[in-house]
């Protein structure tokens, strides 16, 4: 009589919660509460003057001062502080649902081949007192758990990326939203978001990726057809109308920008 054949043990993959901050204090707590379950959680701060350091060794957090270095390379930094090769890689004004924590469980738990590099998952963001559902707001699907030594952080200043460091790796989708919950002002979205669209035209001059007129008005109609239209935006109500009108101003300025510095930068013949 064959004997009935046992389930599989669950497989024991701890897990580092990495986070990247400055002046957070106020929006760290939660981001640090939702990853309690985690094995380790690494706060990697750039010169907080507001408590934030304080606040994450009490949630016990392990905080090391790093001066700024751009977002890939920070976020890089912060992944090599880990003592686990499973990373999750959040920042501080980001939630993990309890969704999200299940599906993450789960994912770590049970048999991943070595052709995983890692998981995205939808991200939804908090906008104009309500959470975006369409549009570029929902699901913005976000890379942020993987293995490190199958992947890294791209070494971009702004709009980083994970990518694979060996080939034949693959990314697979969890369930569960990742909440963005920014409390910020207008204003200080604006701010931000002008000093994300210069760090992206430095990147683009540095490449020598001269604009061209069509790049300044067709990308900001594309980008307005397809998540305000397409992926219907709409339903969004006015933030996601004011969430798609900067998202195409953004794209407007980011090649204006460039222009402007290539334009700078370019020697003048002085013999004319």
């Amino acid at each position: 009589m064959s004997t009935p054949s046992q389930p599989p043990l669950p497989v024991n993959r701890p897990v580092s919660a990495v986070f990247i901050t400055l002046n957070a204090a106020n929006q760290l707590e939660a981001a640090l509460q939702s990853v309690l379950w985690c094995d380790e959680i690494v706060v990697v701060d750039s010169g907080s003057t507001d408590g934030t350091c304080e606040l994450a060794k009490q949630c016990g957090a392990q905080v090391i001062q790093q001066p700024w270095m751009g977002f890939g390379p920070q976020k890089q930094f912060a992944v090599a502080q880990a003592r686990h090769d499973w990373v999750l890689c959040l920042d501080a004004d980001e939630r993990v649902t309890p969704a999200l924590q299940q599906a993450i469980q789960q994912a770590l738990g049970s048999h991943i081949d070595e052709g995983v590099g890692g998981f995205q998952m939808p991200r939804c963001n908090y906008f104009l007192g309500r959470y975006l559902r369409h549009g570029e707001g929902y699901p913005d699907y976000s890379l942020r758990l993987f293995h490190r030594a199958r992947a890294n952080w791209s070494k971009d200043a702004v709009h980083e990326r994970v990518e694979a460091t060996v080939s034949n790796v693959r990314f697979l989708t969890l369930q569960g939203d990742l909440l963005h919950n920014s409390a910020e002002s207008l204003g200080r979205y604006l701010d931000k978001q002008n000093r994300y669209t210069t760090l992206q035209a430095q990147s683009l001059a540095e490449l020598g990726k001269w604009p061209g007129l069509s790049k300044l008005l067709l990308s900001p109609l594309i980008r307005f057809i397809k998540f305000y239209l397409v992926r219907q935006g709409f339903r969004d109500g006015w933030p996601g109308l004011v969430h798609i009108a900067i998202g195409c101003f953004n794209s407007f300025m980011k090649y204006a920008k460039t222009r402007e510095l290539m334009l700078t930068n370019t020697p003048t013949d002085q013999s004319k």
